[in-house]
């Protein structure tokens, strides 16, 4: 589904560069369609991204629901992943789950 393919992307733009700047662990609670438990861990070695509780207690959680998951972060993806490299795709997801959170 959607929010399944939306962790595949992140996933894939994961690096160990990005992962020792960054040294965040974030959860997604979604409600909905393809809803659950999602993570992206740039904390541990190598990164990762996918269903489930991440492998270490996430530094922010967040609860949306999975469409406008898939909305925020598709939206702003699609246009980044034109022209540029991979790691300001996860730089700019990084930047929406700050702003994200700010705003709930």
């Amino acid at each position: 589904g959607p929010v399944a393919e939306t962790f595949r992307v992140i996933q894939g733009a994961v690096n160990e560069e990005y992962v020792r700047s960054t040294q965040g662990v974030f959860q997604f609670e979604l409600s909905g369609d393809g809803g659950g438990t999602w993570y992206i861990d740039l904390k541990t070695k190598g990164g990762s991204a996918g269903f489930g509780k991440p492998p270490v207690t996430a530094d922010v959680v967040m609860s949306m629901s999975s469409a406008d998951f898939v909305k925020m972060f598709t939206d702003k993806l699609k246009s980044f992943m034109a022209f540029t490299p991979r790691i300001s795709v996860i730089k700019s997801v990084m930047m929406l789950t700050y702003e994200s959170r700010k705003m709930l």
